[in-house]
């Protein structure tokens, strides 16, 4: 499995904060079956402009010398488009996905879906291709908006632990997965327990096995190889999976 979502890079985001609880973050990816992982610390779009903070750059150095062997690190940064990404941000390759054409972005959670197909065609003009990290998180997010998103040219990272969700989000994630409109999973990992291997689980038990290779191994690939994504075939989660969760999560349970 390949996770191009994470906050590994030591002590300069809301994630990982040493290179001690990184380094045992990534030791168990690599027991989940994780081979790569990219680093993607918080960055905005304004920020962007003057490319890969140097910080980051010796967080990097810290981690890669301390580093297992597996997974293979690679780098890019989470994008927040608080203004239209510039043509000098999108120059950088080291805000990229390990230097692909594929940009991770992501909104405020309040965002409006037209304001989000305006950012995310804007990014798409400048010749690069918007992975928009969970799009579930957002309020306008509908698979009547995902579709009109994907259109643009964009592609949808859906939180693989958020899948197992009760709440809204959770609601959200499965009817993209159920409508084919999920690209790549991941785990999103802030220096915690969040995993890949779950999201992935899920996806077999409900006969996805198609769906879970295309989505934490083969897409994820392509995109560290600057290649096309191959469409993910609808999955629709059997009607058993909201009560099976709610019993596991209950008080009562």
């Amino acid at each position: 499995m390949i996770d191009l979502h994470s906050h590994l890079l030591p002590a300069v985001d809301d994630g990982s904060r040493s290179v001690a609880q990184s380094v045992g973050v990534l030791r168990e990816m690599a027991r989940s079956g994780v081979t790569d992982v990219c680093l993607t610390p918080h960055l905005t779009a304004s920020r962007a402009e003057a490319g890969v903070p140097p910080r980051h750059d010796a967080a990097f150095d810290a981690l890669r010398a301390a580093a297992p062997e597996r997974p293979r690190l690679h780098r890019g940064a989470e994008v927040l488009l608080d203004r239209p990404l510039g043509p000098l941000a999108a120059a950088h390759p080291g805000v990229r996905l390990g230097g692909s054409r594929y940009i991770l972005v992501e909104f405020p959670r309040l965002v409006a879906a037209a304001a989000v197909a305006r950012a995310l065609a804007h990014v798409v003009w400048l010749g690069l291709v918007p992975v928009l990290a969970h799009p579930e998180r957002y309020v306008s997010c509908s698979v009547e908006a995902v579709r009109r998103w994907r259109a643009l040219g964009a592609r949808m990272q859906v939180d693989a632990t958020t899948l197992l969700s009760l709440r809204g989000r959770g609601l959200r994630a499965r009817r993209l997965v159920a409508a084919g409109l999920a690209d790549i999973i991941a785990a999103d990992n802030h220096g915690d327990g969040r995993t890949l291997l779950a999201g992935r689980r899920l996806l077999e038990e409900h006969g996805g096995l198609v769906q879970a290779e295309l989505l934490a191994t083969r897409n994820p690939a392509a995109i560290l190889g600057d290649g096309e994504l191959e469409p993910v075939p609808p999955l629709a989660l059997k009607a058993s999976l909201l009560e099976r969760l709610r019993r596991l999560w209950s008080p009562a349970g």
